[in-house]
């Protein structure tokens, strides 16, 4: 067995925020596996294979990506994103844990990528400079009540949080609930990023107050990452210019507050 499965973050979309490792590991490969929208995001190559497949398959993707790489392939198993968060590592390690246990001897390395939130936060300014969490809204693959539940801790713990897989058309109201959650935690002022396809053409970005995003909560999608910022999170208004957002390291919500942690 002389295969070998690299899982590969392809970033946000902008080709320059593509990792010269996760580059590599893409040109080295033989076969490349994932969801046919992100392979289309690759070049084709003389020699090298593209297994596309649907959304919300990821468990059988990463079985035929380790059987691929059994037979001796060179394989990059591609996520949008970072492949570690709400991604295909994960299902790469579930697959290969309940799988053949050949498949323990192939050599598996993840490449990361920049995922949405880091990407988000950097378009809008430093949103995510305190402290902060990622919370997927899906519930395909938990009860709602788990998420519910883990919104009420962060929102109590005032948290920064990135809501990733917010609404589809097969889940419309669960960004409605979760921001009407976030409501009652925190003031109707409060600032909310609504970040769509950032690095791609369509990109668009909305700073909103939370009164106006739940309000708002139809208008995003499955591109979209939203962001509610926390008690201390703040705007620095820049005339006719989108005003920056940024949480400050402080906790005292009081600006230029000197840290004792790395700058």
């Amino acid at each position: 067995m002389s295969g070998s499965l690299t899982i590969v973050g392809l970033g946000p979309g902008e080709a320059h925020w593509l990792t010269p490792a996760a580059e590599a590991a893409l040109e080295a490969a033989s076969d490349l596996v994932g969801y046919g929208p992100y392979l289309d995001r690759i070049p084709e190559k003389d020699g090298r294979t593209k297994h596309a497949s649907d959304n919300r398959v990821e468990i059988d993707r990463a079985g035929h990506a380790l059987r691929l790489a059994a037979e001796g392939r060179t394989v990059a198993v591609v996520s949008g994103g970072d492949p570690g968060v709400f991604a295909m590592a994960a299902a790469v390690f579930e697959a290969l844990e309940a799988g053949d246990p050949a498949w323990l001897s192939l050599p598996i390395t993840v490449e990361p990528g920049i995922t949405a939130m880091l990407a988000s936060a950097a378009k809008a300014g430093a949103p995510l400079g305190g402290d902060f969490c990622a919370i997927s809204l899906s519930d395909n693959l938990k009860p709602w009540e788990v998420v519910t539940a883990r919104l009420e801790a962060v929102l109590a713990a005032d948290f920064v949080i990135c809501l990733y897989n917010p609404i589809s058309k097969a889940r419309p109201w669960q960004l409605g609930a979760a921001l009407e959650l976030a409501a009652r935690h925190r003031a109707a002022d409060t600032p909310v990023i609504f970040a769509r396809a950032v690095g791609r053409a369509d990109e668009s970005l909305r700073i909103l107050t939370l009164a106006e995003a739940v309000a708002a909560a139809a208008t995003a999608d499955m591109a979209t990452l939203v962001t509610i910022g926390a008690s201390s999170t703040r705007l620095i208004a820049r005339g006719s210019d989108r005003p920056y957002v940024y949480t400050p390291r402080s906790v005292t919500k009081s600006p230029c507050v000197t840290s004792q942690g790395r700058t």
